[in-house]
């Protein structure tokens, strides 16, 4: 009977390993698909060096991915904010929906919402297409409300339109969001629910998240979450003309419109947000398409070179990545008939650099001849906008982690940091505001760069966003100084002066 048990846990295991190998894109050594070790080297070194907030690399050539590496405490098994890389997506249901005949990109916005329409709507209103919402050309001169709390079809349809639908190029969120609310209100389900069968499934997209306004609507124009490989996936399926694993999901003419200029957006030929917009995907320059998301998520498509780049970051310059992606990888792309011999030595420096990336962490001293006088009191500030009462640290192994224990909105909230590595935990995103990232996958780490001050960086790993804490002490007070790597605003918050008790 025992025997019989085995056998067939090991089957099962077989049959569950064979399922999750059919939902990972396969892998190969970058020559095997023409692009040489040494050059993917190059542009792995150079993203590690010179972009300051990588999290995550996928580059598939050939629908094989031939280099992934995660920038340490992120890793491949967390779902990424992707922000608007997330209207890529929505878009994509928009096919769906239009393949299905639920809707037609020549049908009036109006039409779906006739009980949060004006009173009186204007002419241009009346005129607004879902093509319009699909090309960021809705015919308005400034944006409609984005924030969770704010945003619906009421909101959008409230705000002014000044220009013809269809003439003017305006970036709009709340575009994106009516793409979503329309698929809703058209199928009887969220986005992300939509997306499930005809998407997400197929691909092996396991675990996706979608916020939603206060109405419960996906938010569409951003607030999805998934991996770094289910990105790359997401561009293959669109470099395969919507087909996956041989069979013909979305119509290839949805994702020929989708990804081709359908509207002019800017002339700059050295700027690769001036290059045209299609259905919620960006033109680039070197005839390739993208969805991104602020702060550097990506999704590059480059079908004359058969290749799809995903990555995840937290940087302030994006054109910064795509030009180290066009001046150091897009070279490296071979034609097939070169036939590139298997280099093991560079193969195997790859891999040592892609297993090694990381995050830099808080640099400076592991303890200081303060440590014992700072540890384990409690110092508390003013009343201020952050909500920060108060801050202690704390070690239970001789200092080799420091316990940050802070007291915001009345809830404590704990992170362990490590000295020169990441230690994980669970935490609301401090620095951000409260009602944002409640709970997120926490990292930290710690340093003393001199003795009367400690340095803790905080990163929430699902996020874009890391956190620098700069804590000084002179006798019984303390002052905190915070810093974010990005952020929508100011990265710099006001100092904080507080008191031990």
């Amino acid at each position: 009977m025992k025997t019989l048990v085995r056998i067939c846990f090991l089957v099962l295991t077989v049959v569950v390993s064979a399922a999750r190998a059919d939902v990972s894109l396969p892998r190969s050594a970058p020559e095997a698909q023409d692009v040489s070790s040494t050059a993917l080297l190059a542009f792995v070194s150079s993203l590690d060096q010179q972009i300051d907030g990588m999290h995550s690399l996928i580059v598939v050539r050939h629908g094989h991915v031939i280099a992934e590496g995660w920038w340490t405490p992120y890793d491949a098994g967390h779902n990424h904010v992707l922000y608007s890389l997330s209207k890529s997506f929505t878009s994509t249901a928009v096919g769906f929906a239009v393949a299905e005949g639920k809707l037609s990109i020549d049908d009036e916005v109006l039409k779906f919402f006739p009980d949060d329409a004006p009173t009186d709507p204007g002419n241009n209103l009346k005129q607004m297409r879902v093509r319009d919402l699909l090309t960021m050309s809705t015919g308005h001169q400034d944006e409609p409300p984005t924030a969770p709390d704010a945003v619906s079809a009421k909101s959008f349809l409230a705000q002014a339109v000044p220009h013809m639908p269809g003439t003017h190029f305006k970036y709009n969120t709340a575009g994106t969001f009516m793409q979503s609310a329309i698929v809703q209100k058209v199928t009887g389900q969220t986005v992300l629910d939509f997306l499930r069968p005809r998407l997400f499934a197929p691909l092996g997209i396991e675990h996706p998240v979608w916020d939603t306004n206060f109405q419960g609507i996906s938010l569409g124009g951003y607030g999805l979450r998934v991996r770094t490989e289910d990105i790359a996936k997401f561009g293959q399926f669109y470099l395969q003309r919507g087909s996956w694993n041989g069979k013909q999901l979305l119509p290839a003419y949805w994702v020929a419109m989708a990804t081709s200029k359908q509207t002019s957006n800017g002339s700059n030929p050295e700027s690769d947000w001036n290059q045209g917009y299609g259905f919620q995907f960006w033109r680039c320059r070197h005839n390739a398409y993208r969805g991104d998301g602020a702060f550097g998520q990506f999704c590059v498509v480059m079908p004359e070179q058969d290749t799809v780049v995903a990555i995840t970051s937290g940087v302030k310059d994006m054109q910064a990545v795509l030009n180290v992606i066009w001046d150091k990888l897009l070279p490296a792309m071979q034609p097939r008939k070169l036939k590139l011999k298997a280099d093991t030595a560079a193969s195997k420096q790859l891999t040592e650099k892609l297993s090694h990336l990381e995050l830099r962490p808080a640099q400076g001293s592991e303890t200081s001849p303060m440590a014992s006088k700072i540890l384990n009191r409690k110092f508390a500030f003013p009343d201020n906008d952050r909500k920060i009462e108060s801050v202690a640290l704390s070690t239970s192994d001789s200092g080799k982690t420091l316990t940050l224990t802070a007291r915001m909105d009345g809830k404590e909230v704990t992170i362990p940091c490590g000295y020169r590595e990441w230690k994980k935990a669970r935490a609301p995103l401090l620095g951000g505001r409260l009602a944002q990232f409640a709970d997120e996958p926490t990292a930290g780490t710690f340093a003393w760069p001199a003795d009367d001050t400690c340095v803790i960086k905080l990163c929430a790993y699902e996020t874009p966003f890391h956190t620098t804490f700069t804590l000084t002490f002179a006798g019984d007070q303390i002052t905190l100084d915070s810093e974010a790597n990005v952020v929508f605003g100011p990265t710099k918050r006001p100092q904080l002066i507080g008191r031990g008790d």
